[in-house]
């Protein structure tokens, strides 16, 4: 099962007249925040009010939501906002204006982001290599629409059966924009996804192919490494939300605040084209 890859931090400031124990960072940090050197916020003043800068330093495109909740402040467009950023690009999300001059005003805001596209729009014709080697063939354990947990934004992933160790390959080519293989726990209790080992690609079309339940130390890729389909990027393992050793991939689309949805991809095989990966089915690799 697919766990939250985003990074959301609480940010809070304050206006001159209120109270300056609403934030937790120091006044001299106060004016940008950044998370994992990806995303910052900035705060820039300007005539009369202030701007909430979204800043995106990462090579590749991000979807950024943002809450804000106010006092005496006029917020524009709204106090809610999704945009995505694309690579390097700095946007202004909010303007803030003061509703009546003179009197406190005050500002708290919260901040999400993943990797990806809003509203991207996958490139359907796109086939697929199956994640593993030329000539193996492994069993599905869950495909789409199973009842187990592939229902809902996990609709359209497929769970491989697979030992502990053995190679992952790279279903499509693209940017690696998040890992994780510190990990070495799995089990079914709530919360257990944070313990999942994964590899998270981009590809050109905004869209993410994932692939959960690695190994420790089990990633062969690095964060901004462009892989070639077919290529070994990992080995497969047990870790995180999950029962029993398998390779959970899909393909995603991001949505505002770290919502995400899969999307019903195809496969090539030795046996022709897989359009809807079926439980218990064995396909070859081509």
């Amino acid at each position: 099962m697919r766990p939250s890859i985003s990074r959301k931090l609480i940010l809070l400031t304050a206006g001159a007249s209120a109270i300056s124990a609403l934030s937790s960072v120091p006044a001299t940090a106060a004016q940008q925040r950044c998370q994992d050197n990806i995303v910052c916020m900035e705060e820039r003043e300007t005539r009369g009010g202030t701007e909430l800068l979204a800043i995106n330093r990462a090579s590749f495109p991000v979807s950024v939501s943002v809450y804000a909740r106010v006092r005496n402040l006029q917020v524009e467009p709204g106090r809610s906002l999704s945009r995505t950023l694309e690579a390097r690009q700095t946007i202004r999300l909010l303007t803030l204006n003061p509703r009546s001059p003179g009197r406190p005003t005050s500002l708290r805001y919260w901040f999400d982001w993943s990797p990806g596209v809003l509203k991207a729009r996958h490139q359907d014709d796109y086939l697929y290599r199956l994640p593993y080697a030329s000539g193996e063939s492994f069993r599905v354990l869950q495909g789409y629409g199973s009842r187990f947990s592939h229902q809902g934004d996990n609709r359209y992933a497929v769970d491989f059966k697979m030992p502990v160790g053995t190679p992952v390959y790279a279903a499509r080519g693209g940017r690696v924009v998040k890992t994780e293989s510190r990990h070495s726990k799995g089990c079914w209790e709530k919360g257990c996804g944070k313990y999942a080992n994964y590899i998270v690609i981009l590809h050109d079309d905004g869209t993410t192919g994932e692939y959960y339940h690695l190994r420790r130390n089990g990633v062969l890729v690095a964060n901004n490494e462009l892989v070639e389909p077919g290529q070994h990027i990992g080995y497969s393992g047990n870790t995180g939300h999950t029962t029993t050793p398998h390779l959970h991939f899909a393909v995603y689309r991001p949505r505002p605040w770290s919502k995400f949805e899969s999307l019903p991809v195809r496969f090539r095989s030795r046996s022709g084209i897989v359009s809807s990966p079926r439980r218990g089915g064995r396909y070859v690799a081509d």
